[in-house]
Formats: structure tokens, sequence, C-alpha cells
């Protein structure tokens, strides 16, 4: 049994086949894709370009179930759950993607996801702009900023990481997969975590902890100011 939820906005009637990579293929509506394990399709659609996202399992779970989840109701599947945070988050002014529908696909006691956003026009991630060039101390106090503002609404993302924020040709932050994210009362105990999870993401890669180390003061003087 299917579940959906759209922005009618956007698409309306829903067609189902916008869910499936291939008949978009097939159609020709797919520009491109995203690297890495949760793969992303950006799709030309007439209104406005989207991305189509599955939902993957990850960690040792995934090596026994790719993309299966446990059914628990409608309203708790990862992609509706996605879905109503984004909407609440987008409908509050903070630089996140914009939901336009989302798909839920029951077999029994289990289900598989996948959830359509509105594309953010020419951002990068932030750790492909700090391999291809210089990011301005502005444009870490401004994704600082971003962070701090999405922390004072409650908004606590669950994997805060630098493959997660983008950085538009304005240098401008958008942050994006809010899967497993969820509203909550401010508290310095998870905002903090939400920060060490993003440092600890950059010091990964020697390059990106190069840049960190002299950067890191950046975004937390536009985290600490805003």
């Amino acid at each position: 049994m299917d579940h959906s939820i759209h922005d009618p906005g956007v698409v309306d009637p829903l067609p189902l086949w916008l869910f499936d990579p291939e008949a978009l293929a097939t159609k020709g509506l797919i520009v491109g894709t995203s690297a890495g394990r949760r793969s992303a399709w950006f799709i030309n659609w007439p209104r406005q370009p989207l991305v189509l996202r599955h939902y993957w399992r990850g960690g040792i779970v995934a090596r026994f179930s790719r993309d299966v989840y446990c059914w628990t109701g409608c309203e708790q599947t990862r992609a509706f759950r996605e879905y109503r945070l984004l909407s609440r988050l987008h409908g509050q002014g903070l630089p996140v993607p914009a939901p336009v529908a989302a798909r839920v696909r029951r077999r029994g006691a289990v289900y598989r996801a996948d959830l359509i956003t509105a594309a953010i026009a020419d951002t990068e991630p932030l750790d492909d702009r700090l391999r291809n060039r210089t990011v301005s101390d502005e444009a870490w106090q401004r994704v600082g900023a971003v962070i701090r503002r999405c922390h004072d609404a409650g908004a606590c993302h669950a994997d805060l990481n630098v493959r997660n924020i983008l950085l538009d040709r304005s240098n401008n932050p958008w942050i994006i997969d809010w899967d497993r994210g969820r509203l909550r009362a401010p508290a310095t105990h998870w905002q903090q975590h939400n920060l060490d999870r993003l440092r600890r993401s950059l010091g990964k890669d020697p390059a990106l902890n190069a840049a960190a180390q002299k950067s890191w003061d950046a975004l937390m003087a536009g985290y600490t100011n805003s």
C-alpha cells in the first residue's frame, strides 16, 4: 500500500513515477545525480527543479536491510517526518529545502520511502567549496549564524556535517538532509553535540581540517553573535 503527501502548488496531481529514477530517466527528466551512499537524483520539473532522495540505512544494520524500515504508522515514517519538519522550518524562513512530496510503500510490517524537495540553485557542499577554493571568514560566520538560527528554533539536525551544508554563489548557507531531525527545546547539550559533529566531519580529511583549524573561530563568532 502506498501513502503519499505533496505540495499541490508544485505538483498536482502527484504522479507516482516521479519517485522512480528509471521512469524519470526514460522521460529525460534527470539532469544529474549526487555522489555518495545517499545518492540523489536532480529532476528538471516544469515548475521548478527538484531533488529525489531514497531512504537508505547506514551502519551495521545496512548489511542486513539496505532500505527497509519497520512500520509503526504513516506519520512515524522517515519520509513523512522529514517532510513535516522541513515544512515547518521552511515556513519559518530557515534556509532549508522546501518539501515537495513524500511517498511511503508499505508491505506488511515494513516500508520503503522517498522524499522530493525543491532544488537549491547554484550551490555546492561546504567540503567541495573548501577543496576548490578559499572560504572567507565572512562565509564561515554566515554558516555559524545559520546553525544558530536553527538551534534557536529548536531544530536539531541528526547529522550536521560538511556534506549537509551548502553554499550558494553569494556565500549564503543552506542546511540539507534533515532525516531523523526533530524539534527540541533549545538546550546547550544537543546544540553543542551538533557543533561537535560538524567539527569532527571537518577533521576526517587533512585538507579540510587545516581549513577548519584556521576558520573555526570565525564560524563560532557567527554562531555566538547571532
